[in-house]
């Protein structure tokens, strides 16, 4: 079960149509070209609003930065259980799947990832990486324990497979293919069929 603190940290505030499409608009900007490269000024062009627009909306654009994660993760999360309820028993391989997915933004590699690489631990949106993180570790260890009932221990199973999950998802963005992810998916199956041998 994700812990109450984790959706709490993730979820996206109300926002106005006109601020829902800032925050498109800085989503675009920021995962392509990266959040210290994208300022404000750029932001409110692309957007068709003035600056004072901006920071009337969100306060800052570490605040924005924060509203881009969580807003990320709520599209990303519904893919991810998209992807889920698609994939038969041992759903945790559905996790590789919905990052491989050639139809999902992410030829970048991890949003998160990315922003962790540029903002300090101290930055407002520096808990929303952690959070999501969490999220998606507290989503795997909860499919290995319902899938994988005869696992002598599906907690370090399920860390095993985040971690090749967290790997290859890395190197989507290094390498612009999904290469690593089918060779991670294919050791998960393998440790997932074969559970005793985690």
């Amino acid at each position: 079960m994700i812990a109450i603190e984790t959706v709490d940290e993730l979820r996206v505030p109300e926002l106005t149509p006109g601020a829902q499409r800032i925050v498109e608009v800085a989503s675009e900007l920021f995962y392509r070209r990266g959040i210290h490269a994208v300022g404000v000024d750029t932001i409110a062009r692309e957007s068709g609003i003035t600056k004072r627009t901006l920071y009337d909306r969100f306060g800052s654009k570490d605040a924005l930065v924060a509203v881009y994660l969580r807003a990320r993760h709520q599209a990303w999360w519904q893919h991810l259980e998209h992807q889920i309820a698609e994939t038969p028993s041992p759903r945790a391989l559905a996790m590789f799947d919905a990052y491989a997915d050639q139809g999902w933004a992410s030829d970048r590699g991890c949003a998160f990832l990315n922003a962790a690489g540029e903002l300090a631990a101290d930055h407002p949106a520096y808990p929303v990486v952690r959070a999501h993180k969490q999220a998606v570790r507290d989503r795997l260890t909860e499919l290995v324990r319902a899938d994988c009932p005869d696992a002598d221990d599906p907690e370090t199973l399920a860390e095993h497979l985040f971690l090749l999950l967290e790997g290859a998802v890395a190197h989507r963005g290094i390498d612009d293919n999904t290469a690593l992810l089918t060779s991670a998916r294919e050791l998960a199956e393998h440790l997932v069929l074969q559970p005793t041998a985690s």
